[in-house]
């Protein structure tokens, strides 16, 4: 059996299911402490002074730590903004450091001999604050008389992008038909099983060793390094068992503070490790969400149409700080036109602070607030238009040698057209008509007897694959082969992390298929930056894609090695793909990508007129991987994302109100349950990617993205009215049907 395109068991499956496998709130270590995180709780207010006198007199206090603790109080993954405590004292940092911009900045820390002694004791601090003006709407922030989030900054706007294409006037004089609306996204919440944890110690080496769930080992470990003014050496970063990240795990939590606990103790004579978990509410207001935006969108078309003007302002709420909010908005801004040719393009998009909490990585990655707007407007023109909304796609989709909006070539490998005709296919003809007057898919069940209204409606998109915008993307691997005669063990190392998605699996089978031997004989060295060097991120859909061509270009070194009888052959290999370039500042022109996926879903709905409850009942998503290195795998990507999709478009309503999570437990926060997911029906093409590592393109992302607009579309199909706001909770359609009935 080959190892590449077999469905075979996960590497981790064994020890996640008996519980062997430990994650970073299951380790403990001899004589360890505990560490509470007192969150500022206040959305904009200035630290006047910390009193720390009734803390540290508290049973079981060992210390208490703020900032004056930080040697260089900032970070930042992207755009260094944070402070890592806030208040006054540090000697070098951020500007206006004793200053909290949301609720879940961090102002001290509590280490005590237990967990409740550390709560306890936390509850005892006394701080003198002095309030400061809050906002929390991007589009008021963006105003001249706006309270400034960063007063060292002349305006709350974060960052802005411009895209410039063709004539907008004339495309707008050739349209029949133009459809201007303004639609809405929602925050969400990552809600991954494991809420953030850790343990910090000291090695017999001196250095600072930190075991806790991420995305980056490296990027961990320098940002550790940037705080503590410590040589990255000093610095050791593992990732036991994760339990989920989907972006969360991006950016700081517990990394820097649990480093700095165990380093400040270390200096006062107190050589011991150092544990926290956070509650669920802490992690609910301590971590960043996906971003709420704003999307105005004026397309115009042809009679026959053909799509010949797209304009498009956007605003995303970056909150607080800006974490991957730059990141964001530059696949955004592609993303808010889809995957249509267009000769006249005009996109404003911008990032805006405000006091709510931040904004960052989320699965989709802008993608999918971007086609949310996007496939609305092809949906609208084609009820404009009388035409088939799977044809209207059709006609404008992106071909091989099309160009972008930013005036470039699409990377080879475009599939778009052959996954929106496999979608036609799986779901038949979509006429365009009403479900209510009998049109909906083939194999659609009556729902005339229950009251309810049934609908079907589609979308489609492309996804990034890698890093994107000018970033320097590269992933290293060594292949070991070790044995006599034959090849009885290869060992890889890699940094690339194991969040749930399957990536170490992917990684045993591509070196096995590679070097030819079965999977079993291939032993993994993973997520550690003692033992591997810098992968990048698992984020970006660039991991499968990334690590396989590094692992492949090692494993092909090292067999050519082992073939020469150099044994044991001992190869590494860093990959770095095709350049990719920034946007220019006023025209957007660009080389955006390194390559791209390509999906289409079909959604369909029941909708409960006197409820407003919408019920999806089935979701049919065709999905171009390149090559399915593990099938099962992919179905499972391709499942797991439709229902957090669902989560977000119709369940998921985070509330902020005036800078203050309303929404900051599961019993507020509502996702889906089982009874909630949707079928779903995964249809896997398989065209090579010419870039990718046996022809694998990245996957996680792509079929979360079309879901929102599918279900909207077909919640129009229902009952005649368009959202242009999710989440559509019952209250939302309820109210919407009723104005427009």
């Amino acid at each position: 059996m080959r190892a590449v395109g077999s469905s075979i068991p996960r590497v981790d499956a064994r020890r996640k299911v008996t519980g062997e496998a430990l994650y970073p709130g299951d380790i403990d270590r001899p004589g360890q402490l505990w560490l509470k995180v007192v969150f500022a709780e206040r959305p904009h207010a200035r630290v006047r002074h910390i009193d720390t006198t009734a803390v540290e007199a508290a049973p079981g206090v060992v210390a208490v730590f703020t900032a004056a603790d930080v040697p260089n109080n900032i970070y930042g993954l992207n755009h260094p903004d944070q402070p890592v405590l806030c208040g006054p004292g540090a000697p070098r940092g951020m500007v206006d450091a004793d200053i909290v911009r949301f609720v879940g900045d961090q102002v001290a820390l509590v280490v005590a001999e237990t967990e409740a002694q550390a709560n306890a004791a936390a509850r005892l601090l006394v701080i003198d604050w002095e309030d400061l003006p809050v906002v929390t709407d991007p589009l008021a922030a963006m105003q001249p008389d706006s309270p400034l989030v960063h007063s060292y900054r002349d305006d709350n706007v974060l960052l802005e992008y411009h895209v410039r294409r063709g004539d907008m006037e004339a495309g707008f004089a050739r349209a029949d038909v133009v459809v201007e609306h303004t639609y809405r996204t929602g925050a969400q919440e990552h809600a991954y099983l494991q809420p953030e944890a850790g343990l910090a110690h000291i090695d017999d080496r001196g250095r600072i060793v930190v075991d806790v769930a991420g995305q980056w080992v490296h990027e961990d470990r320098e940002q550790i390094a940037h705080a503590l003014d410590l040589p990255e050496e000093q610095i050791v970063v593992r990732y036991p068992a994760i339990g989920g990240a989907f972006g969360g795990r991006e950016d700081m939590s517990v990394q820097i503070v649990l480093a700095l606990a165990a380093w400040r103790l270390k200096q006062r004579g107190i050589d011991r490790p150092v544990k926290t978990i956070w509650s669920r509410r802490e992690s609910i207001i301590g971590h960043h969400k996906r971003h709420p935006s704003v999307i105005h969108a004026r397309w115009g078309a042809t009679r026959d149409g053909i799509l010949v003007a797209q304009q498009v302002d956007f605003t995303s709420d970056c909150g607080a700080y800006a974490y991957t909010s730059t990141k964001v908005l530059g696949n955004a801004t592609l993303a808010c036109l889809g995957p249509y040719e267009c000769d006249n393009v005009y996109v404003d998009a911008r990032t805006v602070y405000t006091n709510n909490v931040p904004g960052g990585a989320f699965r989709g990655f802008g993608g999918p607030q971007g086609h949310f707007a996007a496939e609305l407007q092809m949906d609208r023109l084609a009820e404009a238009l009388g035409m088939d909304p799977l044809e209207l796609r059709l006609r404008n989709a992106w071909r091989e040698g099309s160009v972008m909006a930013t005036r470039s070539v699409l990377p080879a490998g475009v599939t778009i057209v052959p996954v929106l005709e496999k979608l036609r296919e799986e779901c038949g003809t979509m006429n365009g008509e009403s479900a209510r007057s009998g049109s909906s898919f083939t194999t659609s069940l009556d729902a005339s007897a229950n009251g309810r209204l049934r609908g079907t409606g589609i979308a489609c998109c492309f996804k990034n694959v890698g890093f994107s915008l000018g970033y320097r993307d590269v992933c290293n691997a060594t292949v070991e082969l070790y044995g006599q005669r034959e090849i009885e063990r290869v060992v890889v190392r890699h940094a690339g992390a194991e969040v749930g998605q399957g990536t170490h699996t992917i990684m045993a089978q591509v070196a096995a298929e590679v070097v030819g031997v079965p999977v079993e004989r291939v032993d993994l060295i993973v997520q550690d930056t003692a033992e591997t060097d810098n992968s990048g991120s698992v984020s970006a859909s660039r991991m499968t894609f990334m690590a396989g061509n590094a692992i492949k270009g090692a494993a092909e070194m090292a067999l050519a090695r082992w073939q020469d009888e150099d044994r044991p052959a001992i190869a590494h290999f860093e990959y770095v793909p095709r350049a990719t370039t920034p946007y220019d500042k006023l025209t957007g022109e660009s080389d955006p990508n390194i390559t791209h996926g390509y999906c289409a879903q079909a959604a369909e709905v029941e909708v409960d007129p006197d409820t407003g409850h919408v019920h999806v009942l089935r979701v049919i998503s065709v999905n171009d991987v390149g090559r399915a290195i593990n099938p099962q795998q992919v179905e499972g990507q391709i499942e797991g994302a439709i229902a957090q999709s669902v989560g977000w478009t119709t369940q998921e309503n985070f509330v902020q109100q005036d800078g203050r999570v309303l929404t900051d437990q599961f019993s507020t926060y509502l996702i889906p349950t089982v009874v909630d997911v949707a079928e779903v029906g995964s249809v896997i093409l398989e065209f090579p990617d010419p870039q990718g590592p046996l022809g694998a393109r990245g996957m996680a992302e792509m079929p979360f993205i079309p879901t929102a607009p599918a279900i909207v579309a077909a919640v129009h199909d229902a009952t005649g009215v368009w959202f242009d706001e999710i989440p559509l909770t019952p209250e939302r359609v309820w109210r919407g049907l009723r104005e427009h009935s």
